[in-house]
């Protein structure tokens, strides 16, 4: 059962994996002049008659202009690796999946097919993660990693904590798991407004069990969203357990 996770409005789809590592190795090589509009120009037309764009949205010069200014505004503000820690340790814990890293050592194979989300500093909600892009040391000695959430493009993407902001995927529930669910659980809330509808965290307040019908589990669940402290019933279609619930 997969979660849905909208943000609002629609937006640039992204550039492909081969389109961020040429025109990560085009940084490196040309650093600044790589702004330069007829750089861009010439760099977009090549990624549009390219195959690996056959069937997706035309990528528009600006977007790979605005691309590299993010990231040499990264490189400006990023902070090498602390002077009590070696360059080898300098990469993401071995919680993370190689295939979701540009930069990391190898990871253990069985840790391949975990799933991760991240919450974002725009609404303090939490996402679906769809790659991890780099990551970067604070001064404070604090891990940060560069996210790209799940159908969102670059133009989306975050630098989060990975102690307070990452973690791995919650679980949607089927209508025969609703026993897992016990009052003073931490849940994943999908939150419905007028404005927006997308995931916080919350926590089982009661619980009114009731007899499951044609349609499912019908049990209530009272749960308070740790954000803004307030409360609402909901249904177990809702509600997504962390891993260890």
């Amino acid at each position: 059962m997969d979660r849905l996770r909208p943000r609002g409005r629609r937006l640039f789809s992204g550039f492909t994996k081969l389109e961020v590592e040429k025109m990560e190795k085009v940084l490196k090589e040309s650093g600044e002049q790589a702004l330069n509009p007829d750089f861009c120009k010439r760099l977009t037309g090549g990624f549009n008659r390219s195959s690996g764009r056959a069937g997706k949205p035309a990528i528009k010069w600006i977007e790979v202009q605005s691309w590299f200014k993010d990231r040499l505004q990264e490189c400006t503000h990023k902070v090498s690796c602390p002077p009590n820690v070696s360059k080898e340790l300098c990469v993401l814990p071995e919680t993370f999946p190689s295939n979701k890293l540009h930069e990391s050592s190898q990871m253990p194979e069985d840790l391949s097919e975990l799933e991760f989300e991240a919450r974002s500093s725009k609404d303090g909600a939490w996402y679906d993660v769809d790659t991890f892009l780099t990551h970067r040391f604070l001064s404070s000695g604090e891990l940060e990693v560069r996210v790209r959430f799940v159908g969102f493009g670059a133009e989306e993407d975050e630098w989060v904590n990975v102690k307070k902001a990452v973690r791995e995927r919650s679980l949607p529930l089927e209508h025969s798991e609703c026993h897992k669910v016990k009052v003073g659980d931490v849940v994943l809330c999908f939150q419905e407004r007028r404005d927006q509808a997308i995931y916080y965290d919350a926590h089982v307040v009661e619980i009114q069990r009731k007899m499951h019908d044609i349609r499912g589990c019908r049990c209530l669940f009272l749960i308070r969203y740790d954000h803004d402290n307030t409360e609402e019933r909901v249904h177990l279609r809702r509600l997504c357990c962390r891993p260890t619930c």
